[in-house]
């Protein structure tokens, strides 16, 4: 490969790819002079004279306003202003030499990333109090889906009665392959365009391939738009379930708003998004008037800066929100490693995935007549009692033979039979390749022990892959080995729901702290993204009658968007930061019975803020959080001069003259609803600020629970609101008690009345001997 800056990076739908293992994130490189040209926040309010300036400044360059026509791409003119456009480096270099030019950057490809989860979070159709019901269901709000397109056929899909088209709307719908916005269109999809000029610039092939169907119109061939297009913003579909499993009513989290669909994502490589055309997107999408923006998408780690245009989501999503536009984004499935959080801005929320309590059990009876219970998705033939055999290897590795990974089966003595493999990967690919090669051979089943995790696949064909855990898969082992003609029956998976089953984080998603900027905790709150069933694709393969069910934070995100659209029609006055805290001040850190959370990992431990940000996400709680640590352009100003911008960066994606002081502001002083401190020496002051949306005359008091190691005192520790006083600030001083290097300690700062407890995590770690370093 050669050594150079790659002239596109990879942007990933946030899916626990079926068939791929949890992600590729290795880097694509592509010939291509697809070059995005950032002007920062647009100057004319007349979009075809930003348009026309875009057509100047490009003339200057190559000569004339025809070739320069020629060589756009997009202009964008809305929401900021730039364009993207075919140069050659040297142009590319003298138009970043051009005044007004902010940065001239290669164009970047980013890969893409239930019948249940609505009650386990408190939203069921039947409790009449819920915000479910006092949102109207969303009935008005507009949600858009950045993602692969729609399947616009869909039940999930339908208008029946919604009322007319909000009169705001200022979107459109593009007819195009298979899609006619005369038909497909309706009350409920009431925009759908297509964005693929930045992707074939680089990709340079057709993309109606044997094996990567596509289609040049909203028309989603992929599946995975669909799915999170449903799960935000579904109609209710009755008596659905995948192969029997799961069954109820399907339904997205805002069932009546309306749905935008902005298709940047193409079915090539199991999903490709430019940043050009996410850039565009942005620009659309803010010029339409949505309300709610929600991206399954993410980069590969490292990660660009907040002010780099190659990440595309980070710039796009600061001028959505600049102008009241939520924008809700994956964490990416790079879990459980820490430090592997992605869409990392503090303008943007950022959603990690959980599990939730419901579950596949399939029965796995020995010969011996004893019974385990194995996870699968499992409801094709059954075949009674069977042998059951385990791969025994010779040498010096005899376990190698077993591994899933790399089985190394004889057809003679598999044939007919259930084989046992151990797997030492938890990528999806591993037990795909196990099963592929134990049908080969001749074998009719497949146990997999491998460490524990909820989310499941289903294997082709009906072929049952079960996973059992370390110690079910040894069990099952030393019987194979102490009886010469063993044997097994594999049952159907069932649907449990409820107790005993607790809510966990999931193994694949992403964990902080955040690699670009710790003291803002990533990610901001979790919600299920395991095992959803969803609306699909009818050209998605695993779909069953056009539902399926996936897994990732991918899922996890529309969960989120469809919240934040009910609470936009609650209270439409809230800005983005309000809604983050209100949903990151009432996250459960519990789970139904009162026990704390568990995080899936190697091994498995009690879940912390690194995790699930704030909890697993309580819409209830948050149409009525109390108090909301609020922030605007200025906090946004002070976090982005914080993190060392220089001036002309940060005075042009802000669109406002910006000067930073010549003394750095802290970032602990960010008004975010958490507090973390990753290098804390002695002690140090922070300021919060908070303001009441609750009743106008409230007295809160300050409960702490400090981190081990650490104390916690706030000033003032009550706060007395009436109609006067709506915002108080407060300050925090935390003060290490040993002094010693510790990894994170975890705590929390609540604000408490006799209605609201408003609830932030602490995180704390301590750095001496950094300290010593710095000095000498």
């Amino acid at each position: 490969m050669v050594n150079r800056l790659p002239s596109f990076v990879i942007v990933f739908i946030l899916l626990v790819l079926i068939g791929q293992g949890l992600l590729l994130t290795s880097k694509v490189e592509a010939k291509s002079n697809v070059h995005i040209v950032y002007l920062g926040e647009r100057q004319l309010d007349d979009p075809k004279r930003v348009t026309d300036s875009h057509h100047d400044l490009l003339a200057t360059v190559v000569g004339s306003k025809e070739i320069a026509s020629d060589l756009m791409v997009y202009s964008y003119r809305h929401g900021f202003s730039g364009f993207a456009a075919k140069l050659t480096e040297s142009q590319a270099q003298k138009l970043s030499e051009l005044p007004g030019v902010v940065r001239v950057i290669p164009n970047s490809l980013h890969r893409l990333q239930t019948t249940r989860s609505w009650d386990f979070l408190g939203l069921s159709s039947n409790y009449p109090t819920s915000v479910l019901q006092n949102s109207k269901m969303g009935d008005g709000v507009i949600i858009g889906v950045f993602d692969t397109g729609i399947w616009p056929e869909s039940k999930a899909f339908s208008d029946k009665g919604l009322g007319p088209i909000p009169s705001r709307w200022k979107g459109a719908c593009k007819s195009g392959d298979s899609f006619n916005a005369a038909t497909h269109c309706n009350r409920k999809i009431i925009g759908a365009r297509w964005f693929i000029d930045g992707f074939l610039a680089e990709y340079g092939q057709p993309l109606n391939t044997t094996e990567d169907p596509e289609f040049l119109s909203p028309r989603d061939a992929n599946g995975h738009g669909t799915h999170t297009s449903s799960t935000a913003s579904g109609s209710y579909v009755r008596n659905i379930s995948y192969r029997g499993l799961g069954p109820g009513t399907v339904r997205g989290g805002a069932p009546r708003a309306r749905l935008a669909v902005y298709k940047v994502c193409w079915n090539v490589l199991g999903g490709q998004c430019a940043s050009a055309d996410i850039l565009k997107a942005f620009d659309e999408a803010i010029h339409d008037g949505v309300d709610v923006l929600s991206l399954s998408i993410g980069y590969s780690l490292p990660l660009f800066s907040d002010v780099d245009e190659r990440d595309g989501i980070a710039t796009g999503s600061f001028h959505a929100v600049a102008r009241g536009i939520t924008v809700v984004c994956g964490a990416a499935n790079e879990g459980p490693s820490a430090q592997t959080v992605q869409n990392t801005a503090p303008w943007i929320l950022t959603v990690a995935a959980s599990t939730m309590d419901r579950a596949f059990p399939t029965p796995i009876t020995l010969g011996n007549n004893k019974t385990f219970l194995g996870q699968a998705i499992f409801t094709g033939k059954k075949n009674g009692f069977t042998g059951l055999t385990y791969p025994e290897g010779t040498g010096l590795d005899p376990t190698s033979a077993g591994a899933c990974q790399s089985l190394l089966l004889n057809s003679t003595s598999v044939a007919g039979k259930v084989v046992l493999c151990f797997a030492s990967v938890t990528g999806r690919v591993a037990i795909r390749l196990a099963a592929a090669t134990v049908q080969e051979a001749g074998g009719i089943g497949l146990i997999v022990a491998k460490n524990p995790t909820d989310a499941l696949i289903e294997c082709s064909d009906g072929f049952p892959c079960i996973e059992v855990d370390y110690e079910i898969g040894t069990r099952i082992l030393y019987y194979i080995r102490s009886t010469k003609s063993p044997t097994v029956k594999l049952s159907h998976s069932r649907t449990f729901v409820g107790e005993p089953l607790s809510a966990k984080v999931a193994f694949f998603s992403s964990r902080g702290p955040s690699s670009i900027a710790p003291e803002i905790l990533k990610p901001d709150i979790t919600a299920p993204g395991v095992n959803i069933l969803a609306a699909t694709s009818q050209m998605d393969r695993w779909m069953d009658g056009g539902y399926a069910i996936h897994s990732g934070t991918s899922m996890a995100t529309p969960h989120v968007s469809g919240i934040v659209a009910l609470l936009k029609a609650v209270h439409p006055d809230w800005s983005p930061a309000a809604i983050k805290s209100a949903l990151i001040t009432t996250a459960r850190t519990k789970d139904a019975s009162g026990f704390p959370l568990f995080a899936e990992g190697s091994p498995q431990k009690l879940a912390n803020p690194f995790d699930f940000g704030g909890g697993i996400v309580n819409p209830n709680g948050a149409a009525d959080p109390g108090l909301i640590y609020d922030m605007g352009l200025l906090d946004y100003i002070h976090y982005l001069c914080a993190m060392g911008y220089n001036n002309s960066a940060v005075t042009r994606l802000t669109g406002q003259s910006t000067a930073c002081p010549d003394e750095k502001p802290s970032i602990l002083d960010v008004n975010v609803p958490s507090i973390t401190i990753s290098s804390l020496r002695d002690s140090v002051t922070l300021t919060r600020t908070v303001t009441n949306v609750g009743s106008p005359k409230s007295i809160y008091r300050a409960e702490i629970e400090p981190p081990i190691g650490s104390t916690v005192t706030v000033r003032p520790h009550i706060l007395v609101f009436n109609s006067r006083t709506k915002k108080i600030s407060f300050n925090v001083t935390i003060s290490a008690v040993h002094r010693v290097n510790t990894g994170y300690l975890f705590g929390s700062l609540t604000w408490r009345n006799e209605r609201n407890a408003v609830r932030i995590p602490l995180s704390v770690k301590t750095e001496i001997l950094q300290s010593y370093a710095d000095d000498n």
